[in-house]
């Protein structure tokens, strides 16, 4: 591929900017596109709440050295945009509303984007999508508003996201990769575009095996942590640990049971099984366990604050009126990223019922009426509280002293195996 590469990545959230700033890093010429104004303006001053690193380096430095090297600044302009790069690598997401996925922002990308492509361009999308969605939607608007044909005169490839947070830089050059192309010529296009960060196998398929791959990569996920909640459920009331059985199950080397938590967060797993089931539906197939599984997690915020209402009452309190800490606010430990957060669920849930609820992530950015701007305020005098996600501060906390804070009584309700049952202190500590 001649150098530098020229790309332009569409999208410059959880996944886009460290994928520009990776392409960057490797020595292309990078833009990055986003809609939002105030995002492109924080990212070209060179600041970032992304909590990435790579090789001792934070994703802000990274970002900063990539700006003053030259090699990467950001635009709302698809046009300006255009008339600097030839490849383009799609991230925006589809938005679930209500269990339908909306493809509102991918086909308004998709026709800004055809309004300035070229002759000779190849496009990449690398959302999580509705299987179907390149070969059905994106590629006739590109073709309609562009006047261009794909395979012909501009390439067009599907290639799955991987990457987990916290781990996107590292995952982007050595997690192996799969890749559909509308024709052989956009798959070998879109492989040469993936090599250039890539250390890894590339494997090519059908544009829509590789896309559903991708979602049921993710949903496969889903169900084993359904399955692991009802093991949990069962293993509370024999009266066993559930961490204790989860790790000694895994030691069977075929066997690889996740853990259970608060639920399930994020932008993939909850939203997995909305992708597919639209096509689905339209192909006549029923998804009868899949179903179950997604019920079965949405259900378990439910479940803690009925196991936490039992707690309470055994100690002589009620749930309402009662005040409850709860510590992480983000879909998974060390992360900063709530976008579908059980917590919320349960949060949402414990003030229906009358608790009085004091949020606090040192890590999350976004604010709420509940959150409250230290570990102390949030468990000052609480009657219980909830570790829902770790957080460096929670992980080296001293949980003895942290229950002296609390109310008489007080209950530590651990979702993430982190706090010792044999605290010397007047608390109970439960776990799921």
């Amino acid at each position: 591929m001649t150098q530098p590469v020229r790309v332009a990545v569409v999208g410059l959230g959880f996944v886009g900017l460290p994928l520009a700033l990776t392409y960057a890093m490797k020595g292309a010429s990078v833009i990055g596109i986003d809609v939002v104004p105030r995002v492109v303006e924080e990212i070209n001053a060179g600041r970032s709440h992304h909590l990435e690193s790579y090789q001792g380096k934070t994703l802000p430095e990274i970002l900063r050295e990539q700006i003053d090297a030259g090699r990467f600044y950001a635009t709302t302009s698809y046009a300006e945009a255009a008339a600097n790069v030839n490849h383009y690598i799609v991230t925006a997401g589809l938005p679930v509303h209500n269990g339908d996925p909306d493809l509102g922002p991918l086909k308004s990308c998709a026709e800004t984007l055809g309004s300035v492509l070229k002759k000779g361009d190849t496009v990449m999308i690398r959302s999580t999508v509705v299987p179907g969605t390149t070969e059905e939607v994106v590629k006739p608007i590109l073709e309609e508003v562009s006047g261009l044909v794909a395979g012909t005169d501009f390439y067009l490839t599907y290639c799955s996201e991987r990457i987990a947070e916290g781990r996107a830089f590292e995952e982007f050059i050595h997690m192996p990769l799969v890749l559909g192309g509308i024709n052989e010529a956009s798959a070998e296009k879109g492989k040469e575009l993936l090599s250039f960060i890539s250390e890894t196998d590339v494997t090519i398929s059908d544009i829509r095996v590789v896309e559903t791959a991708k979602v049921i990569e993710n949903i496969q996920r889903d169900v084993n942590i359904a399955m692991v909640q009802e093991f949990a459920r069962f293993a509370e009331a024999f009266g066993i640990d559930t961490f204790e059985l989860i790790k000694v199950a895994n030691t069977h080397t075929r066997v690889n049971l996740l853990t259970p938590g608060p639920g399930v967060g994020g932008f993939c797993l909850p939203n997995a099984l909305y992708y597919l089931q639209p096509k689905a539906r339209e192909l006549e197939v029923s998804l009868p366990i899949l179903q179950q599984a997604r019920m079965t997690n949405d259900a378990v915020p439910e479940v803690l604050i009925n196991m936490l209402e039992r707690v309470l009452k055994e100690k002589g309190k009620t749930l309402a009126g009662s005040r409850v800490a709860v510590l992480g606010l983000a879909m998974k430990d060390f992360s900063n990223d709530d976008r579908v957060s059980p917590v919320n669920d349960l949060i949402g849930l414990l003030q229906t019922k009358g608790v009085e609820v004091r949020s606090y992530d040192p890590a999350v950015p976004t604010r709420y009426e509940h959150k409250v701007d230290s570990f102390e305020a949030a468990v000052k005098d609480a009657d219980a509280l909830f570790l829902t996600a770790v957080q460096k501060e929670f992980a080296e906390a001293d949980w003895a002293a942290v229950a002296e804070q609390m109310a008489d009584s007080p209950i530590l309700f651990d979702t993430k195996n982190r706090i010792p049952r044999d605290l010397v202190s007047k608390a109970t500590v439960v776990r799921i």
